[in-house]
């Protein structure tokens, strides 16, 4: 595999080997504590050539410690870790952060004030001649659309052109690995959305394999190849965005990934009964002949169901929350046997607190589903 190819897991579930030649980064069993906290117990985790991997998890999952083990900012207190097939901590070796050939953006940037665009982006090139130097500055510069700022300072630039200066500057000494520690967080609403993808489209310009840290779920899946959502310093699902999001493997990552309701039904032959009708076993993902006669819970999320005002029998719940988000507006319903599920529904549309209504099903796509006794108390 050349450098720049992806290797995903699609959403019809064809999966590529993955092999020791397209490994950039592998973790092997590796844990990290602070006194008697133990904030990453053992985590094992594989970085393939070429691709953005986002860690996404809530403050405190141990996504950031991972990032700075890997920049070997620190040392991990068990297990190993590979860049590029060759140990850089771990089992008696530690290499360090800068001999890992890793460059890294930080979430406040660390732009050096004193310094021009051109300057800090030629930083770490001070070994280089002259003429590559100035020629890979201007050729950083080009690549973040700021070849006009060269000359400017920091404090003369917007957040989003400080940004992509950071990452020139840690793009231009040719890494192996970038490494961004949320990287948007410190811009304003509008800017960040922008610069999720200017980012991504730099560095699959570069053909760099990158590793982020986010707790902003639109950003992880927005920006990445793959997503692993972390809980408590351990991997609860790592996969393309779409399996993340879509066919979450725990209860954890479809709460963390968005609004999650669950539907409480029981399996019946082709389909699986609930408070809102029939949803056939076709349209759920995944649901094994063991489980014919069992209760299960369905996950859906706002999208995936309707609300419409009703009277009499027809209706299924009450309007329990409203919530106007602009162009949406998300209504909580609860339903006449005691499950709440969410609805997202067009700002034109008006239902009013406490009006009974009718809900249907409608998702487009296979449902995920949880046995029900795993359902939290």
């Amino acid at each position: 595999m050349s450098k720049g190819e992806l290797l995903t897991t699609t959403a019809d579930d064809t999966v590529q080997e993955t092999t020791q030649s397209n490994v950039v980064l592998e973790l092997d069993d590796v844990a990290k504590h602070y006194g008697s906290e133990r904030v990453i117990p053992e985590l094992s985790l594989s970085v393939r050539d070429g691709e953005i991997l986002t860690l996404l998890g809530p403050s405190g999952c141990g996504k950031t410690t991972t990032l700075r083990l890997i920049a070997g900012l620190e040392r991990p207190d068990g297990g190993e870790i590979a860049l590029e097939g060759t140990s850089v901590a771990g089992n008696g070796s530690f290499v360090p952060p800068e001999r890992r050939g890793v460059g890294v953006v930080f979430q406040e940037f660390a732009l050096f004030p004193h310094l021009t665009a051109g300057e800090n982006v030629a930083f770490g090139l001070r070994e280089w001649p002259e003429p590559d130097r100035e020629a890979r500055v201007d050729e950083m510069l080009e690549l973040v659309g700021l070849a006009a700022h060269a000359d400017d300072y920091p404090d003369e630039l917007s957040g989003g052109q400080q940004q992509r200066v950071a990452l020139a500057r840690s793009l231009a000494p040719e890494p192996e690995m970038l490494l961004l520690d949320e990287p948007f967080s410190n811009l304003d609403v509008d800017l960040r959305v922008e610069m999720r993808e200017e980012v991504r489209r730099i560095i699959k310009e570069a053909g760099v394999t990158a590793v982020s840290v986010t707790h902003d779920q639109e950003e992880a899946l927005s920006i990445s190849d793959r997503v692993a959502v972390m809980n408590e310093g351990d991997i609860e699902q790592i996969d393309a965005p779409e399996r993340v999001f879509q066919q979450p493997e725990s209860r954890f990552v479809a709460g963390f990934l968005g609004h999650a309701s669950f539907l409480s039904g029981r399996v019946h032959g082709d389909h699986v009964g609930t408070a809102l009708g029939r949803v056939l076993r076709d349209d759920v993902n995944g649901l094994a002949e063991e489980y014919d006669g069992t209760r299960i819970d369905l996950l859906v999320r706002p999208d995936d169901v309707t609300a419409y005002p009703a009277t009499g029998a027809e209706t299924d719940g009450t309007v329990v929350y409203r919530r106007y988000l602009g162009p949406t507006v998300l209504y909580r319903v609860e339903l006449d046997d005691g499950d709440v599920i969410e609805c997202m529904h067009n700002h034109s549309d008006q239902i009013d607190l406490d009006e009974r209504v009718a809900v249907r099903v409608t998702a487009d796509h296979e449902l995920a589903w949880f046995p029900a006794e795993q359902r939290s108390s």
